[in-house]
């Protein structure tokens, strides 16, 4: 005859109480699994299940606080706290309370009688009440364990005075461990629910701000786009004043060129010119251009702040007269005649965005504005003309020279001009 390799064979009553626990712990974890965002429910059957199968008049979970000074009751089952005051269902950490110590010394705590316990012969009103009121003798605090960290107190409290045995502890140990996995469940669940609303944030601000720089794009130079953007707001784009380096250029011939040459060789000859001048005044940092035709404004000093704005326009006009050079060598070769010419002032102006829905534009106006216009109309091929404010500013580092005093048409008072002879300054 084989010999049974089963440890409860014989004993009926060991097999049930196997069996029971095995059914309990079977539904707490099917619990955990279908109670991904709250740990109540795994609270709930954890306790009921310890009343049950322990033989416990009451059993209570507390729980840490954020701050970690303070043990609040979370859940209870069988008898409850019916002699608490409001405010009493939450103990301090570092106090003598078993409830406490389990979790400043992490293990368990066994009192078989909680009349001999120095806690109630000290009067804590707590432990009174429990005694007193609610007739508990026997008690088992278990910490609930987070790797080496205890985060709370699973308590079991019987009024028969009964110790608790080895079985029962191995079990609401396993109890108290499901517990910890609950919570850190949900703790996680919840983590990654707040990481996902951040990043839906983020990615939906990333959205908008794409899609407002579209629009902004659409109507409004880069610099100026990117410049809201960046602060989060508009203002720039209201009327205000601002010391401006203001370049105007445009190309010499280029009217008596379109009276004669093909269409396509206009458009052709307008396309390269504003590639190669949009190459140069984006790498010198202007803040605003303008295409107008074969004439070019741009802006130094506004939305994007430079420190010195008359020398950072002489620096590109410079860069653009040598690229133009260039370019007038090789269109001459297809019989072209251009040439080139540049004015540059320095002064105040009112800048902001003018227009209407879907036809916005963001320029400036005054007389800074008009005398750069003015002195590009009056500059040769290859000229680079400075107003009088520009030239002191830059006299320093380039040589100029005199054109003299000149009437320019919209300006008041004749002025003197000066032309850049070259970037060392004599």
């Amino acid at each position: 005859m084989v010999a049974s390799t089963d440890p409860y064979a014989g004993d009926g009553r060991a097999l049930k109480n196997f069996r029971e626990r095995e059914d309990a712990t079977r539904e707490i974890l099917e619990v955990i699994s279908r109670s991904r965002d709250d740990e109540k429910p795994v609270f709930d059957t954890i306790l009921r299940s310890a009343l049950r199968l322990c033989e416990v008049d009451m059993s209570v979970l507390a729980m840490l606080n954020e701050e970690g000074t303070h043990l609040e009751l979370t859940a209870s089952a069988g008898a409850q706290f019916v002699a608490l005051k409001p405010g009493e269902d939450r103990w301090p950490v570092d106090s003598n309370l078993t409830v406490a110590r389990a979790v400043r010394e992490r293990r368990n705590i066994v009192t078989e009688d909680l009349r001999d316990d120095d806690v109630y012969r000290q009067g804590n009103p707590t432990r009174v009440a429990l005694v007193e009121k609610e007739g508990m003798r026997s008690q088992l605090v278990i910490p609930l364990m987070s790797g080496e960290r205890a985060i709370g107190s699973f308590v079991l409290q019987r009024r028969k005075k009964r110790s608790f045995t080895q079985n029962e502890i191995t079990l609401l140990q396993s109890f108290a461990a499901q517990a910890v996995i609950a919570i850190e469940n949900v703790r996680q669940f919840k983590a990654l629910e707040r990481l996902n609303e951040e990043l839906s944030d983020r990615v939906e601000q990333q959205v908008s701000q794409i899609e407002r720089m579209s629009r902004l794009k659409r109507f409004l130079p880069a610099a100026v786009a990117d410049t809201i953007v960046s602060q989060g707001s508009d203002k720039v784009l209201s009327s205000h004043r601002a010391l401006l380096g203001v370049l105007f250029c445009d190309i010499r011939g280029f009217t008596a060129f379109c009276e004669t040459a093909e269409p396509e060789e206009t458009i052709e000859v307008l396309q390269t010119y504003h590639e190669e001048m949009g190459k140069l005044i984006n790498a010198y940092g202007a803040g605003v251009d303008h295409r107008m035709g074969d004439g070019i404004m741009v802006l130094f000093n506004d939305p994007l702040p430079c420190d010195d704005p008359a020398s950072d326009a002489v620096r590109l006009a410079i860069a653009m007269r040598e690229r133009m050079a260039e370019l007038s060598a090789q269109w001459k070769r297809l019989g072209y005649r251009l040439g080139f010419g540049v004015g540059i002032s320095l002064g105040y102006a009112t800048v902001g965005m003018v227009g209407f829905e879907g036809r916005f534009d963001y320029t400036a106006s005054g007389t800074a504005i008009n005398l750069a216009a003015r002195l590009c109309d009056e500059a040769e091929d290859g000229e680079i003309l400075l107003s009088p404010r520009a030239g002191i500013a830059v006299e320093d580092a380039y040589r100029l020279e005199s054109r003299g005093e000149i009437s320019l048409k919209g300006i008041r008072e004749p002025l003197e001009v000066f032309r850049l002879g070259g970037t060392a300054a004599t």
